[in-house]
């Protein structure tokens, strides 16, 4: 009896895989296309984690099975190469990111392989070659051109350790995301894309992919779409200066116009522009402007999420609520209501100022509550047990309006004031500049006289510049090199010279699928053959790109699509996540904490199969793996059972191992075609215990070999080979199933009482509806559910469902 070696049949076979090209992609190929795609790894000099690992096992059984299937897949694999942490060590170590980044690509590209992922690495993207990122800097020329990119001088995240701009996409809880330093925020001229151009379409498109629900709440919320009204407040007690004579008042966007008569006093940003001329002779300016400069130190999402309300009086300055002003029937000077300036309003949301309803919105009531400002109700239902009721209803205390609902009174009350109807959203231009030297450089330079423009396609790539020290000063690290200005002033002239900011690396990765289908193409980002493979069918990766990653190659491809480079609007019709992998103790791992599990490490000890199939096995794709190694060992015993079978094979199967056998081949496919790759694997596991108990044939073992090689690729080719066969298992056709061998004798129905599943019933096959009807409504834990309750009706979904409405 041979031993099972995976380290040697492993390397055997990754070795004959690739001298025998069986991962060559061939996009010429006539069969059915199916693109398959991984967010693609940043190489950084960690190598691959486990949830590189977890994840491109996914989308690599994915492949594999639909290869089988008859699909010609796509099924490619890059690097998301420039970024700060390259460098960072550059800074540390004076080795330039090239060197270090190739090296790291190197690295994962062994990794890769030593998993025996099908990746044809000839077909590979990396986003700091120049092939690359020439087509990233014509596609900056094209939105340039279409008015779709812009610079100008804005307050922006500022990272003081990184010296850079952060997108507000990149900074976690006040933080960079990338070194964990407080962000600040500074005035800096930048370039910017506008995104926010096209938010419907951002909002209302996700109508039309397949993706989790949570991922689309997130990003429709991220974009925050509110619509409302802009309603004017004339300002009393104040002397404008002579330049501000015509912004006498301020405006206001809120969502809530029908409860304008409770609207008891008002908040400015600490950064709106009416500001400082508002403390020009204030008794309390000191104060004022004091807050106003510790406000600075303070990033939006600290402002947003900052759970005490802080906030200065503008002493002896009103604002005249103009509902009150137009209507009879109210107390003198009533209509005069104070204005503050708090942080918690953000001067690029709306029009930087808000109206405050302490009655009916609960960060209202929390500051008026601390500061004694009038809290009226305007909205019947009133304030709940000392919190703001923040629902519609009928209007009270509002004059002419009381007994109105609110959705009529907010058209009214708006149109009575003199206000208008309009929307509202959350989402800004996307700051793109940055300040640091390892990214793609912008495509502009600037005439003496300070003109930007677009560098010409004949001069792409415009290349990186080498003579530079990486240093950050708070400057781009570009102005420091002489060669960059000298090949300016060489093709644009004297007193030309160049943008010296870098790209933000997540435009690299905004497109970078779909130069897959043509990446060899020297004359256009994408042939043809774009329209063939795009967009990807499926995609797989992390929920932490919501923000970023993934809002943004949506734009890219919309911005695209408007401009006719593309003739879809999607990237990607469906789009699943997985999950993160924890350590035993179900903690995130990280290297600090010394409890990270290197994937190399598993291969050397339990073999690339192992390791594959007990990442799928050990948990649903979407939910957290807690790394357990008593349990990959009982996966490596699994496919020992599986290796050692070889030698126990007879001429015929039992009655029980065909009907089992089929039954697993309609699951597995199932399942995986679903990507429930846990219970695929588990019913895999099960076959192999009814197998263990009753002989099967060398053919129907060759089926299980089949279904069980997209998950151990190597095993299932060692033995696929060692029982005669000439050509590769993974070229093999998918097996099929006899429906009446894999047919369930009997089935396991959910019981739903008012639609919430409360108990489960086995039944046998064929069973009756009356049958079923009557063991569902004799099972105990029904019988409680229902209770006294009158059963209004009961609806029965064949060996699914059974559903009670009481």
């Amino acid at each position: 009896m041979r031993k099972y070696n995976h380290k040697k049949i492993e390397e055997k076979w990754q070795k004959k895989w690739e001298d025998d090209h069986v991962v060559k992609i061939d996009k010429d190929d006539t069969k059915k296309k199916f693109y398959m795609l991984d967010m693609f790894p940043y190489p950084s000099g960690e190598g691959l984690h486990m949830g590189h690992t977890e994840s491109y096992t996914a989308s690599d059984v994915f492949t594999r099975f639909k290869t089988m299937q008859g699909f010609n897949v796509l099924h490619p694999q890059g690097f998301d190469a420039f970024g700060l942490p390259a460098e960072n060590y550059a800074i540390k170590t004076g080795i330039d990111p090239k060197t270090s980044t190739a090296q790291n690509i190197s690295n994962f590209i062994v990794q890769m392989k030593s998993l025996g992922l099908r990746y044809d690495f000839d077909e590979k993207v990396v986003t700091y070659e120049p092939e690359y990122y020439k087509w990233t800097q014509w596609l900056f020329g094209k939105f340039f051109d279409n008015n779709l990119v812009y610079k100008k001088t804005s307050k922006i995240n500022w990272c003081e350790s990184c010296q850079t701009g952060i997108a507000n996409e990149q900074v976690i809880g006040g933080e960079c995301e990338r070194c964990g330093t407080q962000i600040v925020q500074k005035e800096i001229p930048g370039w910017f894309f506008k995104i926010t151009d096209f938010a419907d379409a951002l909002i209302n498109d996700l109508d039309t992919v397949d993706w989790p629900e949570h991922t689309k709440k997130n990003q429709r919320n991220w974009i925050g779409k509110s619509e409302g009204a802009l309603i004017k407040f004339s300002i009393s007690n104040f002397q404008f200066s002579k330049e501000k004579t015509e912004e006498k008042q301020i405006k206001v966007f809120t969502t809530r116009p029908d409860t304008l008569f409770g609207a008891t006093y008002m908040v400015l940003a600490p950064e709106h522009p009416l500001v400082q001329d508002l403390v020009i002779g204030l008794p309390n300016k000191v104060e004022v402007e004091k807050y106003i400069l510790d406000s600075r130190k303070k990033t939006e999402m600290d402002r947003i999420e900052g759970k005490e309300k802080t906030g200065v009086k503008l002493e002896g300055i009103f604002a005249i609520n103009p509902a009150i002003a137009r209507s009879e029937g109210f107390r003198a000077n009533s209509e005069e209501i104070p204005i503050f300036i708090a942080d918690y309003v953000l001067s690029g949301y709306g029009t930087g100022a808000i109206m405050a309803v302490p009655a009916h919105d609960e960060r209202d009531f929390e500051f008026a509550t601390k500061f004694g400002v009038e809290i009226k109700e305007v909205i019947s239902g009133g304030i709940i047990k000392e919190r703001a009721y923040s629902g519609d209803g009928i209007l009270v205390n509002s004059g002419q309006f009381d007994g109105m609902d609110s959705e009529e009174a907010k058209k009214k009350i708006t149109e009575f004031v003199g206000g208008e109807l309009t929307t509202n959203y959350r989402l800004r231009d996307w700051s793109m500049s940055r300040q640091r030297y390892w990214g793609c450089p912008i495509p502009i330079v600037y005439s003496p006289e300070g003109e930007a423009k677009c560098i010409p396609e004949e001069h792409l790539p415009w290349l990186l510049p080498t003579d530079v020290d990486f240093v950050p000063s708070g400057k781009s690290p570009l102005e420091k090199s002489v060669e960059f200005r000298e090949r300016t002033e060489k093709i644009f002239g004297e007193g030309w010279t160049p943008e010296f900011d870098t790209m933000d690396t997540f435009v690299d990765s905004s497109w970078y699928f779909l130069r897959y289908p043509d990446v060899h193409n020297e004359k256009e980002f994408c042939s043809e053959k774009r329209k063939e493979w795009l967009p990807v069918d499926l995609y797989i990766g992390g929920a932490e790109h919501t923000y970023m990653h993934l809002l943004f190659s949506r734009f890219f491809v919309k911005a695209m699509n408007k401009i006719g480079l593309l003739d879809f609007n999607e990237p990607f019709l469906k789009l699943r996540h997985q999950g993160m992998v924890l350590d035993g103790e179900g903690k995130k791992m990280s290297k600090s904490k010394g409890n990270v599990t290197n994937p190399d490490e598993m291969v050397e000890r339990f073999g690339a199969d192992s390791t594959r199939t007990y990442m799928l096995f050990a948990a649903p794709l979407e939910d957290e793996v807690m790394w357990n190694e008593d349990n990959i060992v009982g996966v490596y015993r699994f496919l020992e059972k599986v290796f050692y079978q070889v030698d126990k094979l007879e001429k015929e199967s039992s009655k029980e191992v065909q009907n089992s056998l089929h039954k697993t081949i309609r699951k597995v496919g199932n399942d995986i075609d679903e990507l429930k790759y846990n219970t695929a694997v588990s019913e895999m596991m099960k076959f192999m215990n009814v197998v263990k108990n009753y002989q099967i044939s060398q053919e129907d073992f060759e089926k299980f070999l089949k279904i069980l090689a997209p998950f151990a690729p190597h095993i299932a080719e060692e033995i696929w080979e060692s029982l005669g066969n000439k050509s590769s298992i993974h070229l093999e056709k998918w097996p099929e199933y006899d429906v009446k061998l894999a047919k369930d004798d009997t089935y396991v129905i959910a019981v739903q009482v008012n639609g919430k599943v409360r108990a489960e019933i086995e039944i046998g096959d064929g069973a009756s509806e009356e049958d079923v009807k009557e063991m569902v409504f004799s099972d105990l834990q029904i019988k409680k559910w229902i209770g006294e309750h009158e059963v209004k009706k009961s609806i029965y979904i064949k060996n699914k469902i059974f559903n009670i409405v009481v």
